[in-house]
């Protein structure tokens, strides 16, 4: 019953996922052995893999904590500082088909889509509500935001 609802919001106005919000703009996930998802954006969710590690180093999962996004041109992250660190908590990443709808890179083990969009669409994994003036000023620049 609220898929329709949110399919007529993200074609007529702006639209921001965040977390799991993120994760369900795409068309399917591996979470819960598989379930389809909104498909507003092309591309899958999948978990980390078992034994990341970075510089030799194990990661644990869930992925917690602060770290640096890499950001792809976009008027939402105007007054926010290339490699700003942001507040993650998650398990799954997301893995769109197109690159030019990956709007923010992090890496944790292996690099992934930390931010997404297209058109009216904009989508974070981290918490921008939690990433202290940046995740303000992240969610500022939505509430002006005129795609």
């Amino acid at each position: 019953a609220l898929v329709e609802p949110l399919e007529r919001a993200a074609a007529e106005k702006p639209f921001l996922g965040i977390c799991l919000g993120m994760q369900a703009m795409l068309e399917h996930s591996e979470e819960n052995d598989g379930v389809d998802t909104l498909g507003l954006i092309p591309g899958r969710v999948r978990r980390f893999p078992a034994g990341l590690e970075e510089n030799g180093v194990p990661l644990k999962i869930p992925h917690m904590g602060w770290n640096q996004v890499r950001q792809s041109p976009h008027p939402l992250w105007a007054g926010i500082p290339q490699d700003t660190r942001f507040y993650f908590v998650h398990s799954y990443y997301a893995d769109p088909l197109q690159p030019d709808h990956v709007l923010g890179r992090t890496r944790y083990g292996i690099e992934f889509a930390s931010a997404i969009g297209r058109d009216n669409l904009f989508a974070v994994q981290f918490h921008p509500e939690k990433s202290q003036q940046a995740g303000l000023q992240l969610l500022a620049n939505f509430m002006t935001w005129n795609p």
